[in-house]
Parts: C-alpha cells; sequence; structure tokens
C-alpha cells in the first residue's frame, strides 16, 4: 500500500494515494483539540468556584477567551506567510501554546497562597494574574496556529490531488471532534476528583494538567513528522503589500475620480500604476472571498451558544450526557461517503457556496428546535417570588390534621399527618403570619418576609401543646449544574446528629430544619443517624436532577430508619434526549458549513495567502462569538425561549442575504490565474530580451 510519490525533485513517501506526513497533522491536530477543549470544558467552573467570579462575569470572561482565540489566527497567518513559514510558526506557537497551559494548571493549585490551609487561597490576585497569563498565551498559540495547520495539511497535496484534499480536510475535522469528544468527557470526570497537600479541593490541577500534557505531546509528534513535510517557503510580507495595494488603489481612484478619466475594469486596476499584476489579481481574489465572508458569524453566534444557552438549557432537564462531538463523529463520514454521492448521482450542483448555505438554514432550524424545546420546559419550571412577593410552605409532622390560616389573607387550607402544602405565593403585605389549629387548640407563627421571601413552617401536635418553627429556605432558582437539594426535618423527641455522603447536616433540635446542601442528581446517599447512643444507616432514594427534597427523620432504633420524603421542587421532568433534535440539525449544519468552509477558504486562496485566508474564515467564528456578547447584553427579552427566535430569524435574514451573494459569486482556480500570470511574463520577458530567452532555451534543450 506504500507507495512514493514525487514533489518538486524529491521522493514523498504515501499511503493508499495520501501523503504519509499527514498522519502526523491530523494526530498533532487530535491531541491539540484535546488540549483546547479539555481546558474550556471545566474553564467556567474554575472561574466560578476556584476564583469565586459571578456567573455574568464568568461568562462574559469566557466568551472574551474564545472571540481572542479566534482573532489571533490573523497574526499567526501574517507571520507564517511572511516571515517564517507555517512550520516554523506551528512549532513556535505550539511552545508558546504548551507554556500557557502548564501555567493555567499552576494558577489552580490551591496549596500555593493557602497559608493558613483552610482550604481557600489567601491571595486570590495571584491566581488571577497567573490564570490570564496562560489564558492569553493560549490564545496566542491555539489562535496562531489554527490557520496554519489545515492549511498546512493541505500543502502536502499535488495540485491533481483534489479528491484525496477535500476528504484530509473531512478527516481532519474528525480528529477535531474525536479530541473534543474525549476531553470533554475526561476532563470534567479529572476535575471532580479530590486533591491537594492541606487540603482535599476540586481537582483543577490535574484537570488543566493533563491538556496540558496532551499539548506537550502534540508538539511532539508534530516535529517527528518534520523529515516527510513538503514546506512551502514564505514569500516576503505579503500582508503589507496587499494593505499597500488596497490603499494606493483608493487614493489613485480618488485622485482620479473625474469623468475626464476612464473607468477601469475593477477598482483595483488603479493601483496598476505602482503595482505589478500578479498582487493585483491575487489580492482581487482574496478580497472577493473575505467579502463573501461578511454575513457568515452569525452562523457562529448561533453555534458557539451550544457551550452557554443550550447548557444552561441543559441544567433544567432530566439526564446527563454529551451529544455534539459524538453526533459529528458519526455525521462527518456519513455526509461525506453516503450523502453528497447520494447528491451527485441525482445530478444536483452542491457547490461549496450552496453547502454553506444550507449548513446556515439548518442551525437556523436549530434554534427553532431549541425554542420549541424552551417552551416545553418553561412549562415544568417552578414559580419563584418577584419582588415584593414571599412564599410559603407548611409540613404538618403531627398525627392529626391541622388547619392552617394565612394572616391577613385568611386563606385557609387543610394539611394532613406527614404531608405539606406546595408553596403558596403572596404578596408580602398579605402575609405577616400564620395561625395553626390543631382541633380545640391553635398557635400563632410569625413570618419576617423582609429577610427572606421563601419559607418553610413545620407544626406539631405534642403532649405539651403545638410546637411550630420557621425556617428561611433562601432559594430563587432551581440548583444549578441538575444538581440535587436535600434537607433534613427532625421529628424526633430528642436531637439527633444527621450526614448524608459524607455531608454533615450538623445537629437538630426536634421539629427543626436544616439548610439545603447540595447533590449530584441521579444516584443514592448513605444517610447515618445518630440519635443519643443510637446510630442508623440507610440508603437515600435515588434523586431526580434539578429538584429539592425535605427528608424527615420519623424513627432511629435499633438500626431501623424511617424516612419520609417530600418533593419541595419538582425535578426536572423534560429528559435531555429532547435536545438530540436540535444537536442533530446543528450538527448536520456544522459538517456542511465548517468542513466546506475550511476546503473553501482553501481552494479560492492564492498560493502565497493560503493561511490569510484561513485566518479570515476563522476570524468569522471571534465576530460571531462578540455578536452573542451584544445581543445578549442589549437583549430586553425575558424569556428565553424569544431569544432562540430572535436568533434564528435573525440567522434565515442573513442565510437570505448569503444566498443572494453566492448565486453572483465566481468561481476562481488560483493556479489557473497564477499561471496565465506565469505565461504573460514569460511573453514579456521574451518580447523584452528575446536574445537572451533564446539563449536559454537552447541551454535548456541541451541538458
Amino acid at each position: 500500500t506504500a507507495a512514493k510519490s514525487k514533489s518538486k525533485g524529491r521522493s514523498v513517501p504515501s499511503c493508499f494515494g495520501y501523503p504519509l506526513s499527514i498522519a502526523f497533522i491530523v494526530v498533532n491536530e487530535f491531541c491539540e483539540r484535546f488540549s483546547y477543549y479539555g481546558m474550556r470544558a471545566v474553564l467556567v467552573l474554575y472561574f466560578k468556584y476556584f476564583l469565586r467570579w459571578d456567573d455574568n462575569f464568568s461568562t462574559a470572561i469566557y466568551h472574551t477567551f474564545v472571540a481572542l482565540c479566534y482573532l489571533t489566527p490573523i497574526l499567526g497567518a501574517l507571520i507564517a506567510d511572511s516571515w517564517l513559514g507555517k512550520f516554523k510558526t506551528i512549532v513556535s506557537l505550539s511552545i508558546v501554546y504548551t507554556i500557557g497551559q502548564a501555567v493555567m494548571a499552576v494558577s489552580s493549585i490551591n496549596d500555593m497562597t493557602d497559608h493558613n490551609r483552610d482550604g481557600n487561597p489567601d491571595n486570590i490576585a495571584v491566581h488571577i494574574a497567573l490564570s490570564m497569563t496562560g489564558l492569553i498565551l493560549i490564545a496566542l498559540g491555539t489562535g496562531g496556529i489554527k490557520p496554519c495547520i489545515s492549511a498546512f495539511g493541505g500543502d502536502q497535496f499535488e495540485d491533481h490531488q483534489e479528491k484525496q484534499r477535500s476528504r484530509f480536510f473531512s478527516i481532519f475535522y474528525l480528529s477535531i471532534n474525536a479530541g473534543s469528544l474525549i476531553s470533554t468527557v475526561i476532563t470534567p470526570i479529572l476535575r471532580a476528583q479530590e486533591c491537594g497537600i492541606h487540603s482535599k479541593q476540586q481537582c483543577y490541577p490535574l484537570a488543566f494538567g493533563v491538556p496540558a500534557a496532551l499539548m506537550a505531546v502534540s508538539l511532539v509528534v508534530f516535529i517527528a513528522g518534520s523529515g516527510m513535510y513538503k514546506k512551502v517557503q514564505p514569500q516576503g510580507n505579503i500582508m503589507v503589500r496587499v494593505f499597500k495595494c488596497i490603499g494606493f488603489a483608493i487614493k489613485n481612484r480618488f485622485r482620479h475620480r473625474s469623468k475626464e478619466y476612464p473607468k477601469r475594469e475593477h477598482w483595483l486596476d488603479w493601483a496598476s500604476e505602482k503595482y505589478d499584476k500578479r498582487l493585483i489579481a491575487q489580492t482581487k481574489m482574496v478580497l472577493k472571498v473575505l467579502f463573501l465572508y461578511i454575513p457568515l458569524p452569525m452562523f457562529w453566534a448561533l453555534f458557539d451558544q451550544q457551550g452557554s444557552r443550550w447548557t444552561l438549557q441543559a441544567t433544567t432537564m432530566d439526564g446527563d450526557f454529551t451529544v455534539n462531538p459524538i453526533l459529528i463523529i458519526i455525521m462527518v463520514p456519513v455526509v461525506d461517503a453516503v450523502i453528497y454521492p447520494l447528491i451527485q448521482k441525482c445530478k444536483i450542483n452542491f457547490t461549496p457556496l450552496r453547502k454553506i448555505t444550507v449548513g446556515m438554514f439548518l442551525a437556523g432550524l436549530a434554534f427553532v428546535a431549541a425554542a420549541l424545546l424552551q417552551v416545553q420546559i418553561d412549562k415544568t419550571l417552578p414559580v419563584f417570588p418577584a419582588s415584593g412577593q414571599a412564599q410559603v410552605k407548611i409540613i404538618n409532622l403531627g398525627s392529626s390534621n391541622a388547619e392552617v390560616t394565612f394572616l391577613p389573607d385568611l386563606q385557609n387550607v387543610t394539611v394532613l399527618p406527614m404531608e405539606s402544602t406546595d408553596y403558596r405565593m403572596f404578596e408580602t403585605s398579605q402575609l405577616k403570619s400564620v395561625i395553626v389549629n390543631f382541633g380545640s387548640e391553635n398557635r400563632s407563627q410569625s413570618i419576617d418576609s423582609a429577610s427572606s421571601n421563601t419559607h418553610t413552617v413545620t407544626i406539631k401536635n405534642t403532649a405539651a401543646g403545638i410546637v411550630s418553627s420557621l425556617h428561611s429556605d433562601n432559594f430563587t432558582s432551581k440548583p444549578e449544574e441538575g444538581k440535587t437539594l436535600i434537607r433534613f426535618v427532625n421529628n424526633l423527641p430528642q436531637t439527633v446528629n444527621i450526614t448524608m455522603g459524607g455531608t454533615a447536616f450538623g445537629i437538630l433540635e426536634e421539629t427543626s430544619i436544616s439548610d439545603y446542601s447540595p447533590f449530584a442528581g441521579g444516584r443514592t446517599n448513605e444517610i447515618v443517624v445518630t440519635a443519643g447512643s443510637t446510630n442508623c444507616t440507610t440508603t437515600s432514594e435515588a434523586f431526580g436532577y434539578g429538584g429539592a427534597y425535605t427528608i424527615i427523620i420519623n424513627a432511629c432504633s435499633q438500626d431501623v430508619t424511617q424516612l419520609r420524603y417530600i418533593e419541595d421542587i419538582q425535578p426536572n421532568t423534560v429528559h435531555m434526549a429532547w435536545q438530540i433534535p436540535q444537536y442533530f440539525i446543528l450538527t448536520c449544519a456544522e459538517v456542511v458549513f465548517s468542513v466546506t468552509g475550511l476546503e473553501f477558504s482553501y481552494s479560492q486562496a492564492p498560493s502565497n495567502m493560503k493561511s490569510v485566508l484561513q485566518a479570515g474564515w476563522l476570524l468569522t467564528v471571534a465576530v460571531g462569538n462578540i455578536i452573542v456578547l451584544i445581543v445578549a447584553g442589549a437583549s430586553k427579552l425575558s424569556e428565553q425561549w424569544a431569544e432562540y427566535v430572535l436568533f434564528a430569524a435573525l440567522l434565515f435574514a442573513v442565510c437570505i442575504i448569503f444566498a443572494v451573494m453566492a448565486y453572483f459569486y465566481t468561481y476562481t482556480d488560483p493556479n489557473e490565474v497564477e499561471a496565465q500570470l506565469d505565461e504573460e511574463e514569460k511573453k514579456k520577458q521574451i518580447k523584452q530580451d528575446p536574445d537572451s530567452y533564446g539563449k536559454e532555451s537552447e541551454a535548456v534543450s541541451r541538458m
């Protein structure tokens, strides 16, 4: 299967018609994407739970970092095409990248500044400074090599290997998502481990350290293939020349704006007095494609919300699994090997720009699906008190019915033994106290809605009279990350000490309520109740995701525990599997949009500006992330489904604009254009100096 193909006078190893060098490039990309997505998978959690930033600031810094990662490709392209070449640029910036990942791992070592050993860093500014330094280095590294690595892979193919090059871009994208899939599964598991010298904490150093190690592996693998690579040498500071050419054309056109000067075919032709025909032709090709890129950021504005809005949507649902990378790994080969050939057999001319248009349309449909799902989720969400409102729940721990009256509203409710009411909503002015009646006995319990707007009142009839207790619940939303909130009520006549799954709830007096503690949803936990000298151990139920429960301890004797479970907040009832349709549609959109975009950018770029056009493609991702920040900040929509519809509508509108632009786009073959220019230059040289060219031709014929 192995063979040798010749490239520019030297033998290049190949396998199944592909250059063997691309194996090193694909493995390198897999490791690099594992490193990037692995670090990114826990980054927001690191901001929130280690650096103690709030949700909004954590999200803003996260999207700013992602945008920076896609802004820096223009710098990498400039260095590669004008100075170092792609190979040296990739190696140099990969070293910067590896250092950045290592700095991130060091920044998350809690013990570094935890001098009093209380489990919290004493000098958080040190950790912030290190993490920001690490993220800047990572953004420079990952962004700088992005346009180079895919273009470098494309360089390994000869002009006649267009089919193999197209298949390479699909394999290349497959390696990206394989690295993403594995890392987004593994790094959260690594973070969940406990590590530390003085105190055990969630193991961010391990979660960041493994991606750092993979980046080092990526660098070693890439360098190992050095002898096999086809390395295209940089051809001068092309970007500066392009900008100067554009500037001179605009200036010259402005000088000759009078009607007495004849019009020229293209406005860039006004640069012909100073710049050669080749540079002008290459600049035309690049600007024509870059103009076509203008509508594309809207696609990424929707696509990148998988990591923010759709993730938040998933936290309000039931279940726990990763979808997109799995679907990508399935869909890339299916689309490439089945769908496209089928379309071709149907005699449909499915051009790259038509594929991109279809990708944009599918992304809009995915957000319509997300909006429909959000409507269903919203129907299941509990209503929490707004400003000026309060809610109260009554739990009857007694052995007979209780009649409860809310004052001054005068609402009445009957609460059965060992049962509870749902949370009842009141205006703050209409909830001052409750009157509890057990038969002829009654008791008043005042409620202070100034300190909290969510309350639980426990009531019980005993031989000594009615006992009641007020507890502030202090929650205004469902538990984060799909976790479950658990609290305990002591219904024993003596004090008890409670632990569950290693979490201590402390000592509870009779009828008193503990604070809520979060637990992972979908799991059982061991409950240990200590009542005097008696220890009772039992296993809890498997609680749903996103719910809140009160567990009443009714008995603890001779290792027998009687528990009563009360649901305070309904767990998530819409399963995450309902997100599969929107993920599937968006994955199909990504396959036809992103893979095609990489290939299109390469095929339409002049030989000395391929990395520049790749960087232009990646720049659309950065602008898309910025659009998300702007729309999220400026949007006054209170309903999430409405925001999804807004984004879908914007993309549909942009899709129509792009379709019109694509209709008028004329595909060019940069190699053919440059060959024609070479031929023209040769003819010009013959015309200028025929004797010199004749001698040169005679010398060649004698060789």
